[in-house]
């Protein structure tokens, strides 16, 4: 573990970030994730919210609370363990979202696959069976950030944005998909499409994912695409994880 790291810091007016690396990393991102539930099983009076991000953990404090007691307890909770070598949270999920990497649902995936040293059947064999999970969500509601693909596949963003994806749309750059929720301009490149639904307000539970979550991108035709995308749940099938 770097001396620097873990780092504790205010943010805002209310809040308090545990920063467990620079820049991401799996074992900071399982940190993140690890504190968070710790956070979330204490249950400590002041935290009104908390997010786990890429490699930090955010700690949203009732802003009419005395934060001293808590960055008290939050010291002694970091300094109580490696988080680095955490396990991941209990309650993690297994999705399969049935992906289309054929023209003209994948538009960049040639020119990624190359940026790669890849072929195009080598880049959506090795998308559809690296291990992945969600790593956070944000930017949009519901939106995840997925990863890590291996070392080959970090690759830039585009120069230029693309004006517009579609809901479901799978993009790739710096060794990360995101699964897109909602209409959006992107620099990432779109290199497959889905039919999942990943944020519905009306819903109990408006988050299709969760950060944590495991995550696999099964092959699926155009034809095939086309059905899922008028079916209820777009073809995802969700399993709990031990």
């Amino acid at each position: 573990m770097s001396e620097d790291y873990p780092r504790i810091a205010p943010t805002g007016v209310d809040g308090l970030v545990v920063s467990f690396a620079a820049r991401l990393d799996e074992p900071a991102n399982r940190a993140a994730l690890a504190l968070r539930a710790a956070v979330d099983a204490a249950r400590w009076p002041e935290v009104q919210e908390t997010a786990a991000t890429l490699v930090s953990t955010y700690l949203r404090l009732d802003p009419l609370a005395d934060p001293g007691p808590v960055l008290a307890r939050l010291r002694a909770l970091v300094a109580s363990r490696d988080w680095r070598a955490a396990a991941l949270p209990c309650g993690r999920r297994l999705l399969r979202i049935p992906t289309c990497y054929a023209p003209p649902h994948a538009p960049d995936l040639d020119e990624a696959a190359a940026l790669a040293g890849l072929s195009r059947a080598q880049a959506v064999e090795a998308l559809t069976s690296a291990p992945l999970r969600v790593l956070t969500i944000g930017f949009a509601p519901g939106q995840p950030y997925i990863g890590e693909l291996g070392p080959e596949w970090d690759i830039p963003r585009l120069r230029m944005l693309t004006p517009r994806v579609q809901p479901g749309a799978l993009t790739l750059a710096i060794r990360q998909l995101v699964l897109f929720s909602v209409p959006s301009q992107t620099g990432w490149r779109q290199v497959g499409q889905t039919a999942a639904r990943l944020f519905d307000p009306g819903a109990a539970q408006p988050f299709l994912l969760r950060a944590g979550d495991a995550v696999v991108f099964p092959p699926v035709s155009a034809e095939r695409l086309e059905e899922l995308a008028c079916s209820p749940g777009g073809g995802v099938v969700v399993e709990a994880l031990p």
